[in-house]
C-alpha cells in the first residue's frame, strides 16, 4: 500500500462522504428540472445518507496554515436559495425549535428549507472543488473544515430540514 493511499483524504469514510457530497451538489445544480415531489423524495434519501457519512469521517487536524479557497459565490448561493424557495413555495417556511434564539423568544422562529439546503450546498461544493485540486494538504484541510462545520452548524441544519421535508412527503403522497 502506498503512502498516498493511507492518507486521511483517501480513507474509505472520507471517500464515501465526499462521494455523497458530490452527488448532492450535482443534484442541486440540476434541481430546476425536478418536480417538487421528486425533489422532496430525493432530499429525504440523500440528506440522511450525507449525515451518516459525515458522522463516520474521523476528525483530523489541518496540515496547512493558509486560507482555503471558497468557490461558491454569494450570487450562486442566492440563485440556489431562490430556486429552492420558488420550487417549495409556501412550504419553504417552517417553525424551528432547535435554534439557540428559541430559548429567549416567546414567538415562534421561522426557518426556511431553501436557506438551510443552500447553506449545506455551499459547504459541500467548496469541499468538492478543493478536493478536485488533488493536492493532499488542500484536500485534507477542506475535509477537516467541512467536518468541523458539520458539527458546528450544517449537521443541525440538515436534521432540521428533515422534519418539514418528511411532513411534505406525506402530503405529496396523498
Amino acid at each position: 500500500m502506498t503512502e498516498a493511499s493511507t492518507h486521511y483524504v483517501y480513507q474509505e469514510p472520507a471517500i464515501e462522504f465526499v462521494t455523497v457530497a458530490v452527488q448532492l451538489c450535482l443534484y442541486l445544480e440540476q434541481v430546476a428540472e425536478q418536480e417538487k415531489a421528486d425533489f422532496i423524495e430525493k432530499m429525504l434519501c440523500l440528506l440522511p445518507l450525507l449525515y451518516l457519512k459525515a458522522r463516520l469521517v474521523p476528525k483530523a487536524s489541518e496540515e496547512m496554515d493558509g486560507y482555503l479557497e471558497r468557490f461558491v459565490t454569494e450570487q450562486e448561493y442566492e440563485d440556489l436559495r431562490a430556486l429552492l424557495a420558488h420550487k417549495l413555495g409556501s412550504d419553504d417556511a417552517y417553525l424551528e425549535v432547535f435554534v439557540e434564539d428559541m430559548r429567549y423568544s416567546d414567538e415562534p422562529i421561522t426557518a426556511f428549507i431553501s436557506e438551510n439546503i443552500a447553506d449545506i450546498y455551499q459547504e459541500l461544493k467548496d469541499l468538492a472543488c478543493n478536493y478536485q485540486t488533488r493536492e493532499e494538504s488542500v484536500m485534507n484541510d477542506a475535509l477537516v473544515n467541512c467536518i468541523e462545520a458539520f458539527y458546528q452548524h450544517w449537521g443541525q441544519k440538515l436534521l432540521n430540514v428533515l422534519r418539514p421535508l418528511h411532513a411534505l412527503s406525506l402530503v405529496c403522497d396523498e
